[in-house]
């Protein structure tokens, strides 16, 4: 999925993290995780969630609801996820469910993260 709107840092994404849902607190450190990948990331605010994207392609987002947050990867049934952390059945994509006071696997998930973002890193490059 592309983006050509995605910019290095979206004034609408600082507003979703801004608003007083708490859950939206539990999602940025994951975001940033995101936005520090690379020098290429982009963002976008799609369908109401920050979106991170290796310029233009769509690698990562986090999304909260009433319960949990999520945080998605695009190709994440391509990904290597040994601690089993991915959640879905789609075709292609993954993401992992977090709750207040529910543990995390830190590590595991920020290694997520990378790997998406190298994995997109890979499929641009065969794409020219």
């Amino acid at each position: 999925m592309c983006f050509p709107t995605a910019v290095r840092r979206d004034a609408d994404i600082e507003a979703w993290f801004s608003s007083a849902d708490g859950l939206r607190a539990i999602a940025r450190p994951w975001f940033e995780t995101m936005r520090d990948c690379g020098p290429d990331v982009r963002e976008v605010l799609h369908d109401g969630h920050p979106t991170a994207c290796l310029g233009e392609a769509a690698f990562g987002y986090v999304n909260a609801f009433k319960a949990h947050i999520n945080v998605g990867f695009y190709r994440g049934a391509s990904l290597d996820d040994p601690a089993g952390l991915l959640e879905g059945d789609g075709k292609r994509m993954r993401h992992v469910k977090l709750r207040w006071g529910q543990a995390v696997n830190e590590a595991a998930l920020g290694a997520l993260i990378v790997a998406a973002y190298r994995d997109m890193q890979v499929r641009v490059a065969s794409s020219m």
